[in-house]
């Protein structure tokens, strides 16, 4: 019965998305061109909180559980498990007085979906191709570089794929290795992502309603004297701890 729901109701949340990104990519657009970073983020803001928005028509419940004690004006590397493409909208749009940017594939960039890729060419993520390291380290330090200098923030998924299944895959030192290097004073904060990989168990379609979905900001790890290593692992068993409980 469930899934014949998700018949019923996936066609509504596609339609919804679509006409979201659709309409918001030419304010993106005026936004960059007539107000800037500030306005630009703004409109990146309201996009994604009618995107989380869409969930509802699933009649899918999204629970947020922040962290208010987090500084703002100072760089934080969020390091989250990956479950779905479903993940991305509620950090950016639950998070956003951080001003986190993500890194991201550079076809999903260069691919020309309507505000999703205009705001990974213009909102200052990291767009990395994976099949050239040289390319890849670079944009990361450019990432990085706008930490240091702006106080902006970056989401980071080092599992480096998403889970079909829920359970999580071993994190990857790389990429927070190098925000880090640039900006050895941020805060690393781990995010556990519940439930999301479960709306796209069937595929993309239909998707699955009914479906609870968590996104915890866990407490920052303490790095004292801990090398980089240590700090990852830590981050990645605090996840593990709340993801596979």
């Amino acid at each position: 019965m469930r899934k014949i729901i998700g018949y019923l109701l996936s066609p509504l949340f596609y339609a919804a998305f679509g006409v979201l990104i659709v309409i918001f990519h030419p304010i993106q657009w005026l936004c960059l061109k007539l107000g800037g970073y500030r306005a630009h983020k703004w409109s990146v803001d309201m996009l994604n909180a009618g995107l989380v928005s869409c969930n509802y028509l699933l009649f899918n419940r999204v629970q947020f559980i922040d962290n208010k004690q987090l500084p703002t004006g100072k760089p934080i590397v969020f390091v989250a498990n990956h479950q779905s493409m479903y993940d991305i909208p509620p950090l950016i749009f639950f998070l956003r007085r951080f001003h986190g940017k993500f890194i991201s594939k550079l076809e999903l960039a260069n691919a020309g979906i309507p505000s999703i890729s205009f705001n990974l060419k213009h909102g200052g993520a990291a767009n990395i191709d994976r099949k050239d390291p040289k390319q890849s380290i670079a944009e990361i330090l450019k990432l990085a570089q706008h930490m240091h200098n702006q106080k902006w923030s970056a989401f980071i998924f080092p599992e480096g794929t998403r889970t079909k299944t829920g359970q999580m895959k071993a994190f990857s030192v790389g990429g927070i290795a190098t925000l880090l290097k640039k900006n050895p004073d941020a805060l690393v904060v781990p995010i556990a992502i519940k439930g999301s990989y479960k709306m796209v168990q069937w595929g993309m379609f239909p998707l699955r309603p009914f479906t609870p979905m968590s996104w915890e900001v866990l407490a920052p790890i303490e790095k004292g004297d801990l090398l980089l290593d240590e700090i990852v692992l830590a981050a990645e068993n605090a996840i593990r701890a709340k993801v596979e409980a």
